[in-house]
């Protein structure tokens, strides 16, 4: 019996079959480059928290072909843990594989139950402290890493990164002039309370907590303050607990 393939039922199974063999060729293909990506996740990272505690020059000669190769020679993860909201060593965490950034979008997870991971550096013979950092901009999600001296107080080096903000405004909070504004900041004060920093705009930030914003990126430089605010505070109380 001979096929019409002017059918209208032709035409339809023809469309399903396709659909399958398609859907089929796809589902592999995310199988077979599910562990490709992961390694490349795995690589982005290493590279964001090398950002926070190497100079522009120094990161110029680090890429994803020597990224890992680099982040062994400042970074032990084994020295690496994760905090509790109230500052506190969570034990059985693995710092480098918590997802802050999945945590953040998770509407079902309480603040108190999220982790705070933190990763220990070493660079000149000095002890530096990678804090990850997540929040919110004008389009869509905006993190960083924030790279704290052995006086466990003072910002020596960060790095910011967003995922849709305008090009031109918000999209400049990775430039070093912005990321440059943090260093030297206390991320607690004599009394050991964490700071409440202030993004300002019109060059009007002169006082120690306020930090000059990005013009015509206000909503976004409001992100980063809500962001940077809220995540080191946990930080802040493990320091001070260290300190006692």
């Amino acid at each position: 019996m001979a096929i019409n393939k002017d059918s209208n039922v032709y035409t339809l199974g023809f469309a399903v079959v396709l659909v399958v063999f398609v859907g089929a060729i796809l589902a592999m293909l995310s199988v077979g480059l599910k562990p490709m990506q992961k390694k490349n996740e795995e690589v982005k990272k290493k590279i964001d928290i090398l950002s926070a505690m190497m100079t522009a020059e120094e990161m110029d000669n680090i890429s994803r072909k020597n990224a890992e190769e680099e982040f062994d020679k400042y970074v032990n993860l084994d020295d690496a843990f994760v905090l509790n909201i109230e500052g506190n060593v969570k034990e059985d965490a693995n710092a480098f594989t918590v997802d802050i950034k999945k945590e953040r979008r998770d509407k079902t997870l309480s603040e108190a139950d999220k982790n705070y991971p933190l990763f220990i550096g070493k660079k000149d013979g000095k002890t530096l402290y990678i804090i990850p950092i997540v929040g919110n901009g004008l389009w869509g999600p905006i993190w960083g890493n924030i790279c704290v001296g052995e006086d466990m107080k003072t910002i020596i080096g960060a790095s910011f990164g967003h995922k849709g903000e305008t090009p031109g405004l918000g999209a400049e909070i990775p430039q070093p002039f912005f990321v440059n504004r943090w260093l030297g900041e206390s991320i607690s004060d004599e009394s050991g309370q964490a700071t409440k920093f202030e993004i300002v705009k019109n060059n009007s930030g002169t006082e120690p907590v306020k930090i000059d914003g990005i013009t015509g990126g206000t909503i976004t430089s409001v992100g980063v303050q809500e962001m940077v605010n809220r995540c080191l505070e946990p930080y802040v109380s493990y320091f001070n607990n260290l300190k006692k």
